[in-house]
C-alpha cells in the first residue's frame, strides 16, 4: 500500500488566516487622516484645484467615505484652518504670558509673532496656500472671510503690543503709531507667505527675517 498522500483541503480558519485584516481606523482617527491627506496635497508645489476624487484616490477610499466624516469639502478646508487657528494663537498666548516687563517689550512680543507666524508657514507648506488663499480661489466664499478674520486678529493683537510699547516710548500718539506698525508687520507676513507659496515654496518666508524686523521695529 502507498503512503496517503498530504490532505490539500482548506479550512475556514486556514482561509481567514490567510486574508489580511484591515485595520478599522479608531473614531476620529479616519478624519485626521483626510484632513492630513488635503495638507499634503497643497504641499505639491503647482498643485491645481483638489477635488474630493483625487482625495480619495490617495487614501484608497471611495468619495462617499469621505462624505461620512465632512459633509462637503468646505468643511475639509475649515478642518485646516481651525488647526491653523488654533495652532497659531495658542503660540501668541504663550508669548504674550512669557513676555517680560523691561522696556521694548512690545516690540519683542511683537518679532516673536512674526517670526512665528513665519516659521509655521515655513514648516506647513499646505497651511500657507490656505492662510494666504491660493488654495481657496475656487472654493466657498466663507473660507476665503475666516482667513481674512484671522489676520485681522494678527493685527489687532500687534497693535496691542505696539501701543504699549509706543506709550512707554512716549509717542505723542501711540494708537496711530501703533496702527501704522501692526499694519505693515501684517502686510509683511502676508507678502512673506505669499511669495514663499507662489514660488513653489522655494523663497523661505524667513529670509532676512531679523533685518527686516529691525528695520520695521
Amino acid at each position: 500500500m502507498s503512503d496517503a498522500e498530504p490532505s490539500t483541503t482548506t479550512t475556514p480558519a486556514d482561509s481567514e488566516a490567510a486574508t489580511p485584516v484591515r485595520k478599522r481606523p479608531k473614531p476620529g482617527e479616519r478624519r485626521v487622516q483626510i484632513l492630513e491627506a488635503l495638507a499634503a496635497m497643497l504641499e505639491q508645489p503647482g498643485a491645481e484645484r483638489i477635488t474630493t476624487a483625487a482625495l480619495a484616490a490617495r487614501l484608497e477610499v471611495s468619495e462617499a467615505a469621505l462624505y461620512r466624516h465632512f459633509a462637503s469639502k468646505a468643511q475639509m478646508f475649515e478642518g485646516l484652518i481651525e488647526f491653523i487657528e488654533q495652532t497659531v494663537f495658542s503660540l501668541i498666548n504663550q508669548i504674550i504670558e512669557r513676555a517680560d516687563e523691561a522696556p521694548g517689550a512690545g516690540h519683542r512680543q511683537a518679532a516673536k509673532i512674526v517670526a512665528m507666524l513665519v516659521q509655521f508657514g515655513e514648516k506647513n507648506p499646505g497651511m500657507t496656500r490656505v492662510m494666504v488663499g491660493d488654495a481657496l480661489v475656487f472654493e466657498n466664499e466663507r473660507l476665503q472671510q475666516r482667513m481674512n478674520q484671522f489676520f485681522d486678529k494678527i493685527e489687532a493683537t500687534l497693535r496691542q503690543c505696539l501701543r504699549d510699547a509706543a506709550q512707554d516710548g512716549g509717542a505723542a500718539t501711540p494708537s496711530v503709531q501703533a496702527q501704522v506698525s501692526a499694519s505693515l508687520l501684517t502686510a509683511f507676513v502676508v507678502g512673506r507667505l505669499q511669495r514663499f507659496a507662489r514660488s513653489g515654496f522655494k523663497r523661505t518666508p524667513s529670509e532676512h527675517l531679523e533685518a527686516s524686523l529691525a528695520l520695521m521695529l
